[in-house]
């Protein structure tokens, strides 16, 4: 009988145990932060922008969960605006920042999330012009965030340069995009990035471990 217990209580253990393992260290509306490979295009946004701790960040995404079970990411991705599970989401690399809402503003986080519902499906913004009906990843956060806050700004955004750093010559990655988008380089109009956004006060920043 005593067998018995022993073995019930460490089947117990180990099963909450594994629970608590699978369970993620995040709440809804944390952002994550990432640097993804893509090439030329993420290491000329990398050359020009930089954020939280002088790290690099070409992505972000919004984490949300109805039932603290089943989490996942809203992000705009190449195929459109989209909600990715989690564990996909974190397969892309090895190093993760999170930023969570500061309290003040946590009650903005379910509008914010039903924005980006909302806009499940909407096309990628290639032409990475602010308010055109497509959106790129931190373009979607900046409008959830300000739709939430009764359309006044949550995020900033700054002038978008194309250029190489201290140089008037653009990356040539940025010319033959545009070039094939049919539009002129939008230098200097207005825009947001990951990385930009990881540095605004009103989100707490950390390493995430997963």
């Amino acid at each position: 009988m005593w067998f018995k217990k022993i073995s019930f209580i460490l089947f117990s253990f180990t099963f909450t145990n594994s629970i608590f393992a699978q369970t993620p260290n995040l709440k809804n509306g944390d952002l994550l932060f990432i640097n993804v490979h893509c090439g030329p295009m993420c290491e000329a946004i990398n050359a020009v922008t930089k954020g939280f701790e002088g790290n690099d960040f070409n992505h972000v995404g919004m984490v949300y969960s109805n039932n603290n079970q089943d989490f996942y990411v809203y992000e705009a991705i190449s195929k459109g605006v989209v909600k990715t599970p989690l564990n996909d989401f974190l397969n892309r690399t090895d190093i993760v920042y999170k930023g969570s809402i500061k309290e003040p503003y946590e009650h903005l986080i379910p509008l914010a999330a039903q924005f980006c519902e909302s806009q499940l499906g909407v096309p990628y913004d290639n032409d990475f012009i602010y308010d055109n009906g497509k959106y790129y990843c931190s373009e979607l956060l900046y409008d959830a965030f300000l739709a939430a806050n009764h359309n006044e700004a949550f995020f900033q955004l700054f002038p978008m340069t194309y250029k190489e750093p201290d140089s008037d010559q653009f990356f040539p990655v940025w010319m033959e995009h545009f070039a094939q988008q049919g539009i002129e380089i939008p230098e200097g109009k207005p825009g947001c990035n990951p990385g930009g956004m990881s540095l605004d006060e009103k989100i707490e920043m950390e390493l995430y471990k997963f």
